[in-house]
């Protein structure tokens, strides 16, 4: 085991789903328990970041709650860099079904001498599947202090370790490994796309899909060509 923490980021409120995401199930489980399961095959502490604590009773872990509220993912950070027993954390999204422990492994074992380590998808970022380490906390809890709480905004300030697609498509298809449910359409593609692997044989579990709400596209994402901007930066 790495001695490292896996942190479920948790802490979203779902808006775009009409009901907490976490535990709607693509495949066999739900989507929080995926990336526990995953997590807990390379790290000797597992934690979710924000979230309830009936999440944390269900899968039996310890649920940190953001000390410094209001910043979204960024205070989840926060937070759990200061509550994990390990320097440097592994963080995942709890909307992302098909990430894979052999990637989470490959993330940790590329943080040496670096604050912290981020894929590079395209002209993106992938903010919320990255390793970040405590020696980003106080240049965090300065961007929270100034209310800036787009993750990437600190990448110039900590040293970062930026991990092209070159490298990432060797665990796995890099569309498939960060893609993230935010609404039913997401629900339904990412279930269509666990039954498509046939990940265990098992019969695939669907939990009903709330029909009286009004889904909005979230729009397109400014980009600088200068320098790339997150893919997302919310749950």
């Amino acid at each position: 085991m790495v001695k490292a923490t896996g942190v479920i980021l948790a802490g979203g409120k779902s808006r775009r789903m009409g009901v907490d995401k976490a535990f709607l199930a693509v495949g066999c489980e739900a989507m929080i328990e995926r990336v526990a399961i995953e997590l807990a095959k390379v790290f000797d502490e597992v934690l979710i970041s924000g979230g309830s604590a009936d999440a944390g009773r269900k899968l039996g872990l310890k649920v940190l709650p953001d000390l410094i509220v209001g910043g979204g993912p960024l205070s989840g950070i926060h937070a759990s860099l200061k509550g994990s027993s390990h320097e440097k954390c592994l963080f995942v999204a709890c909307d992302m079904p098909f990430v894979n422990s052999s990637l989470a492994r490959f993330m940790i074992e590329q943080s040496e001498g670096y604050d912290a380590v981020v894929p590079q998808h395209g002209i993106f970022y992938q903010p919320l599947f990255a390793v970040y380490s405590r020696g980003c906390i106080q240049t965090i809890e300065e961007f929270l202090a100034s209310r800036k709480y787009k993750i990437a905004d600190f990448y110039s300030h900590v040293r970062v370790n930026f991990i092209s697609e070159k490298y990432l498509q060797a665990f796995a298809d890099i569309d498939t490994m960060f893609f993230n449910v935010n609404t039913p359409v997401d629900l339904e593609k990412a279930r269509g796309m666990a039954e498509n692997n046939n990940e265990s044989g098992a019969p695939v579990v669907k939990d009903p899909i709330p029909k009286d709400v009004c889904f909005i596209d979230p729009g397109s994402q400014a980009q600088n060509t200068k320098k790339p901007w997150p893919k997302r930066d919310s749950i």
